[in-house]
């Protein structure tokens, strides 16, 4: 989108955008050479997306010479809305409409100054030679032209840059050549860039966009996929950060391999992601497509990709990532600030704790399933500076009754889990009162394991009557996901801490509940199956769930003494709404003294304490 905001400058100048636009005309009355370019997108996104890159001369209003126009009052025509928006305008919005909120496509200059500090890119491999593996005929003119049109060498630009003085390499894709088709000398740039990335130890993001492989270039092209996937693993090894954006469009063997990899997979709003394209898969099952599909927000709700990034705050998530993806061996409590954190109690609470008497058994259990019960999202408010999630299993779905991503405390990075029931009936309804979906033990694991490739400390926070029990979660392999947490979990080489901050419901709690320690709310409760399930078993009657709770020695005091619980942390007379900040400060204080324990300890030594844990029972 570069050119579409500079001042004329000569006649020399004027010619080259009129041949810009010939060329583009043509090139959208070429029914063969338009699906080259754009391998599976819609003819009609194309042809938007063609028409926002035009020059000047098309976007003046009528009536008016584009040499005395001034620049401020040029059009474009958005390729989402079709509204001629102002160009200089949409230009200070990162390149989002204002009429609809859509976004346009960004060039590969624009887009470094979108996230680079300034001056700081230094590009690589600018030197490739052209490829034509095929011998295709008029292959090379084909690059020649694109290279004219677009000033580039290549659809990928990579290089080292700072991010807020950060060192990152950084790869972009350029939807105008040749609809950023993987080559061969694209596959070559994105793989050579990953090596000297694990030379170099430097975390890498690129930008996707592709309109799929290089038809010109044939089986050669199709290999580049897996000659990229086996660099990302070697990245991987190396134990650096790879993240990708996603923009429109993102489709095909780009789709199917380095873009997919990362660590951290975003998109930009509304972008269309996908393997096949709409209009191939259409053409194929004879079907209409439902709004929205492949969409980034589909691909959110569906568990592929962790999130959607806006572009007014992409480079502070990109500085974000580096940050929270800098962990050692040993350094767990690397606390920038807040070093003298201390929990102070005010007097209020401390004469409610006082008065307050202690519950029987049954209580307790009508307690923790009250919707008033203060959940981990109230207590995490006010242990961690700031938390991002992240969404998906990366094969079926974002379950919405597992929270999962990275928060820091104080400074210091911390992989977080939390099941969540819900405030009200309509969120209760949406988290499936916080019974994890196969799915959703899934994410917990993805993140968790990814804490442990890049160092980071593991808190989860438990509340749960259960796994869900439905056909659905069989067919997903609710077994399955259940048995592989508690396996990965055994081994993990980070410090782990589990927090029963409510209900603790079977193996749907211990899921997420293999920790170095395990601690415990005084009121909440833990044990292997409901009251009312052991009741109808063993009794046969379900309504003695109230004789049931009393012997089943589920709450915080009996598991202390059964050396199931480290430690039980104080309601201050009940988990709520009024004290949930105490809590909130105390679970702080002893947070950061838990991973101070840690520190120097390896990740061997880490996995072996917890495997002593439970080798106990």
């Amino acid at each position: 989108m570069s050119g579409l905001f500079r001042k004329k400058a000569s006649g020399k100048a004027d010619q080259l955008r009129e041949k810009r636009t010939t060329f583009f005309t043509r090139q959208s009355d070429k029914k063969a050479d338009s699906e080259m370019q754009r391998g599976d997108t819609p003819q009609g996104e194309d042809r938007a997306a063609g028409e926002a890159s035009l020059s000047e001369a098309k976007k003046v209003p009528a009536g008016q010479n584009p040499q005395g126009q001034e620049k401020e009052n040029y059009m474009i025509r958005c390729p989402k809305c079709g509204k001629m928006v102002n160009r200089d305008r949409v230009a200070r919005r990162k390149y989002i409409c204002y009429e609809c909120e859509g976004y346009f496509r960004v060039r590969t200059g624009n887009r470094i100054r979108m996230v680079a500090d300034p001056h700081t890119f230094e590009p690589w491999f600018t030197d490739m030679p052209v490829r034509n593996p095929l011998s295709y005929q008029g292959y090379e003119e084909k690059l020649a032209e694109a290279r004219e049109k677009t000033g580039l060498e290549e659809a990928f630009t990579v290089g080292r840059c700072k991010i807020f003085g950060a060192d990152a390499v950084l790869g972009i894709c350029d939807s105008r050549f040749l609809m950023a088709s993987m080559g061969q000398v694209v596959g070559e740039k994105v793989t050579a860039a990953v090596e000297r990335a694990v030379e170099l130890k430097l975390p890498v993001f690129f930008f996707c966009c592709s309109g799929g492989a290089r038809m010109q270039e044939g089986i050669i092209s199709l290999m580049q996929m897996a000659k990229t996937s086996a660099a990302i693993r070697k990245l991987g090894e190396a134990g650096l950060l790879y993240c990708t954006i996603l923009t429109d469009p993102t489709t095909g063997g780009v789709t199917a391999s380095f873009a997919m990899l990362g660590d951290v997979i975003m998109a930009e709003p509304g972008a269309l992601i996908g393997f096949a394209g709409p209009r191939v898969i259409r053409q194929t099952i004879g079907q209409e497509l439902p709004e929205g599909f492949q969409t980034a927000e589909f691909l959110v709700e569906h568990g592929i990709i962790d999130g959607i990034v806006r572009r007014e705050v992409l480079k502070k998530t990109l500085y974000f990532l580096i940050k929270s993806h800098q962990g050692k061996e040993g350094e767990y409590a690397d606390f920038t600030g807040g070093k003298d954190f201390h929990f102070v109690l005010n007097e209020v609470l401390k004469e409610q704790t006082w008065t307050t008497k202690p519950a029987n058994v049954w209580d307790k259990v009508k307690a923790v399933r009250r919707l008033e019960r203060a959940s981990a999202c109230d207590y995490m408010s006010c242990i961690f500076d700031y938390f991002v999630e992240a969404h998906g299993d990366r094969c079926f779905r974002d379950d919405p009754a597992i929270i999962a991503g990275i928060g820091f405390l104080e400074g210091q990075p911390v992989t977080v889990i939390a099941e969540h029931k819900g405030k009200d009936g309509k969120e209760c309804q949406r988290r499936n009162y916080g019974m994890p979906m196969p799915e959703g033990y899934r994410k917990a694991l993805r993140l968790m394991k990814q804490a442990e490739k890049f160092h980071r400390p593991i808190v989860s926070f438990i509340n749960t009557s259960g796994a869900y029990c439905g056909i659905e979660a069989e067919e997903r392999g609710q077994g399955e996901a259940i048995a592989k947490c508690l396996l990965e979990m055994s081994a993990l080489k980070v410090p782990v801490l589990c927090i029963f901050i409510g209900e603790g419901g079977s193996g749907g709690a211990l899921a997420t509940g293999v920790g170095n320690e395990v601690w415990m709310l005084e009121n909440a409760t833990y044990s292997i199956l409901s009251p009312e399930g052991f009741a109808s078993i063993l009794w046969k009657d379900s309504s003695k769930a109230r004789e049931a709770s009393e012997i089943m020695r589920i709450t915080a005091q009996d598991l202390k003494l059964l050396r199931v619980v480290d430690k039980i942390v104080p309601e201050f007379g009940g988990a709520d709404s009024t004290t949930a900040g105490a809590i909130g400060g105390y679970l702080k204080e002893q947070i950061m003294a838990f991973l101070e324990g840690y520190r120097g300890m390896t990740g061997e030594e880490i996995a072996a304490q917890r495997y002593e844990r439970f080798r106990k029972y």
